[in-house]
């Protein structure tokens, strides 16, 4: 039994029909960091069990939200067949940076999968503690949010042979925390419809996040990237662009005409794909004045968010154009507050004015410790049709920066150097290393994976010149400073 077309993020259809679904793409899922860790299960059957079973309801309950879907996206999600995973095997050790698997693909069908293998950070961090420390695992496990999140953890720990440890599921307590979170929010900015969840990335499973959204319902937020939870709930779903789409257009106004000359709905363009500053913004207001009244939108996610909105606003107001902004990434009722002060300050209308919130709502009101944002699990597009390709990111987000092609895992066996090396597949093992990117459990487990101190990762030369590459076409000068 597969998932319903509707879970996942609305950005995610928005996307598809700006893009090509039916182009052969790669992504590739990663921890940024957490240390060694451990895979719990068999990555493949894992995935091919959360691919969409499309209905004709689906597809028209999307069509009456904005997100219409044509011939191509439909055709794509059908194409279960063209997909190839390359998977570390269960029970293999990883480290941060490390692909832990690749998912190759039609565009629209890998893409669509981000949200629920994100989840699949819960089950590693589960895996990984219950190897490690049982009483910090107790600890960890002793409150969870839902009856999912608790099948979760015990189907896990009987996966690594480890005995289950006391669980108690706490709902009421987790919906009242997500409650008091999301009412603080709405009284920093005084309207609820000026808010928008967008937490299903850092949700444990679809459980946890519809109970959250409930609260947010209940506080008066009725905006949310869940389109599933908003179809269940009678709520609004939203979404329109992440890094991928600009990634696959190689640079930021291409992107932006795109999802402006592609869909006949409101745009809302990402700034910091490249650099927010000197790329995204000037691109974007360009393209506003071709049609102010349009009601477009500029998204600010990474980097000094506040930097980046005194110019966007003192620019905008120069040149006479009244984008709506929105904040992401990282926001709590703090920073909110500061940003109201800011737009007061600058003389921004509210209504010009929107906030989007994921795990400060979700993963920061849970009482188990193991959040995404504890080992940034990060699903991300590294290759598009024969072009790879990378997010940079701004200056301040270089730890943000995301692998290029299509890459594998070599772990030492012997001799010096770093414990793994990120390759590229097809590229030669190297010298005292063995290919770990799809071995056999067998093989894998005669690989060692200690480091003997050293939890180095490093890229190989396939990797590194794809990089600099990429780096050199983008920033043929040097990266401002």
């Amino acid at each position: 039994m597969g998932s319903s077309l509707l879970a996942t993020d609305g950005y995610k259809f928005s996307m598809a029909e700006a893009g090509w679904p039916l182009r052969r793409e790669t992504f590739y899922y990663s921890h940024r960091k957490g240390g060694q860790q451990v895979v719990p299960l068999d990555i493949e059957s894992y995935v091919r069990a959360l691919l969409p079973e499309p209905t004709e309801s689906d597809y028209a309950y999307l069509a009456r939200n904005s997100y219409e879907m044509g011939a191509g996206f439909k055709a794509a999600i059908q194409q279960k067949d063209k997909l190839v995973i390359r998977a570390l095997p269960k029970g293999a050790r990883f480290y941060a940076r490390e692909p832990v698997f690749t998912l190759t693909g039609p565009s629209a069908l890998v893409s669509w999968l981000e949200p629920l293998l994100l989840q699949l950070n819960f089950r590693i961090q589960v895996a990984t503690q219950a190897l490690a420390d049982r009483e910090g695992l107790a600890k960890a496990l002793a409150a969870l949010s839902c009856e999912e999140e608790k099948r979760i953890a015990l189907e896990t720990l009987d996966a690594v042979g480890v005995k289950p440890v006391p669980m108690t599921v706490d709902s009421e307590g987790y919906h009242a925390r997500v409650m008091a979170v999301v009412r603080d929010l709405v009284d920093a900015v005084k309207d609820p419809s000026r808010i928008f969840e967008v937490g299903l990335r850092a949700a444990t499973c679809m459980e946890q996040h519809e109970i959250a959204l409930r609260a947010c319902k209940e506080a008066g937020v009725m905006r949310t990237s869940n389109v599933y939870g908003a179809w269940k709930l009678g709520m609004i779903p939203v979404g329109t662009m992440g890094h991928e789409h600009v990634q696959r257009y190689g640079e930021d106004e291409a992107a932006f005409r795109a999802i402006r000359e592609r869909r006949p709905e409101r745009s809302s363009y990402l700034l910091d794909t490249y650099d927010t500053l000197t790329s995204g913004l000037p691109k974007a207001f360009r393209i506003i004045h071709e049609a102010p009244e349009a009601g477009d939108s500029i998204r600010f996610d990474s980097g000094d968010k506040k930097k980046q909105y005194t110019q966007a606003v003192s620019r905008a107001q120069a040149e006479g154009i009244k984008p709506v902004l929105i904040l992401e990434d990282g926001l709590d009722a703090q920073a909110t507050r500061e940003f109201e002060a800011m737009r007061v300050e600058y003389g921004w209308e509210p209504s010009k004015q929107f906030y989007g919130y994921g795990g400060f709502i979700v993963a920061r009101t849970m009482a188990c410790p193991f959040t995404r944002d504890r080992v940034a699990a990060v699903y991300k597009l590294s290759r598009t049709g024969h072009v790879p390709t990378m997010k940079f990111g701004n200056e301040l987000a270089e730890g943000k920066q995301s692998i290029p092609g299509v890459p594998v895992v070599f772990r030492r066996r012997s001799g010096a150097g770093p414990i793994g090396l990120i390759g590229q597949e097809g590229e030669p093992v190297p010298e005292g290393y063995e290919l770990l990117s799809g071995a056999s459990p067998e093989a894998a487990s005669a690989i060692p994976t200690d480091g003997a101190g050293e939890q180095r990762v490093a890229y190989t030369p396939a990797t590194q010149k794809l990089v600099e590459e990429l780096r050199h076409h983008h920033f043929p000068q040097g990266r401002a400073r």
